[in-house]
């Protein structure tokens, strides 16, 4: 598998694509785009002559569809329901949330709209408690996403051993990234075998693997007013819960304190949820396997600017953080 991890089009269609589906929503929307973030999908500030502000979102033509995205905002809708702060997609002109734009005769876009939220995005220079608020938050999406009946035709992204660092993953492959060489590569196809075997006996019990934001770091938390509010849920799909533990310090992983970064997000977590001593032994190959997924994330995405910013010893980093894994493999857990 060849993943396509860049969007083929150019600011300038890109321009024109929002522009035309902006026109799918009521005059009171129609205001002025400009184009403020572009990662997997493209996302424009959009400024309303009333003075309220939304996010108008175009997504990539080869990641989700349509009913991908509809389910994602139906979590989200009742995820706002039971009192937690995401993003609320406005209906177009026809009564969907999702509207599907033309590009060209053979290619078309899903776009949606958000109302604007208010917040700070806290920084690992912060106060390293912030981690606990992102803990306490991640807990609470689990305790509704364990007892939520998703509505019918439901579907989202799978995100397991496979599918995050397998043949078929869907962020292409961790020997594409730029820097690793070959020498590399037995000591994270060692490190694999044992967090598959690991993962394997944990088991995807209701319990333990279901639906989870899977991208829910610093960046994707606003805090307003004493308020943690949470965004960008477009990875948000099947998954082990504690996964979203070791998504908190994606790209991180080899930082002097993420060790502590990882003590306060499981304190704010367990204010709302309990773990076994199963659940924290996992966590440290959750850890490692999200690295290494992050391996062929920088390798289908090497264009970009994330991926070329985290500098020429990022993937050193990586083989350093395998080693010292396998290297505590067989202690009862690498958090304490």
């Amino acid at each position: 598998m060849t993943a396509k991890q860049s969007d083929t089009l150019d600011e300038y269609s890109l321009n024109l694509l929002a522009a035309e589906a902006l026109r799918r929503y009521s005059p009171d929307l129609q205001g002025h785009l400009s184009l403020i973030c572009r990662s997997e999908n493209a996302t424009f500030l959009l400024r309303c002559p009333n003075g309220e502000r939304f996010a108008l979102r175009v997504h990539r033509g080869d990641y989700h569809q349509r009913d991908e995205i509809e389910s994602e905002l139906a979590w989200l809708d009742a995820l706002r329901d039971s009192g937690i702060q995401v993003p609320e997609a406005v209906k177009g002109l026809d009564g969907t949330t999702v509207q599907t734009v033309a590009v060209s005769e053979r290619e078309s876009r899903n776009v949606v709209i958000f109302r604007w939220i208010e917040g700070e995005m806290p920084t690992t220079e912060v106060d390293p408690r912030a981690f606990a608020q992102l803990g306490e938050v991640t807990a609470r999406l689990h305790q509704h996403s364990r007892k939520w009946q998703s509505p019918a035709g439901f579907r989202r992204i799978v995100w397991d051993s496979e599918t995050m660092v397998g043949a078929q993953g869907h962020w292409g492959h961790w020997q594409d990234a730029p820097g690793l060489t070959t020498a590399g590569f037995p000591l994270i196809q060692e490190t694999l075998a044992h967090t598959g075997s690991v993962l394997k006996s944990y088991g995807k019990s209701a319990q333990r693997y279901g639906l989870i934001h899977a991208d829910l770091r610093l960046t994707n938390l606003l805090l307003h007013k004493g308020e943690t509010r949470v965004i960008d849920f477009d990875d948000c799909g099947m998954g082990w819960y504690l996964h979203d533990a070791a998504a908190a310090i994606s790209f991180v992983e080899h930082h002097p304190r993420a060790q502590e970064w990882i003590h306060h997000w499981l304190e704010g977590y367990e204010r709302v949820c309990h773990l076994s001593d199963a659940d924290l032994a996992v966590i440290p190959s959750l850890i490692i396997q999200r690295r290494i997924q992050l391996l062929a994330w920088r390798g289908s995405h090497a264009t970009t600017e994330m991926a070329q910013s985290l500098g020429g010893e990022w993937e050193n980093e990586s083989l350093r953080l395998c080693r010292e894994y396998l290297a505590h493999a067989h202690q009862p857990s690498m958090m304490g």
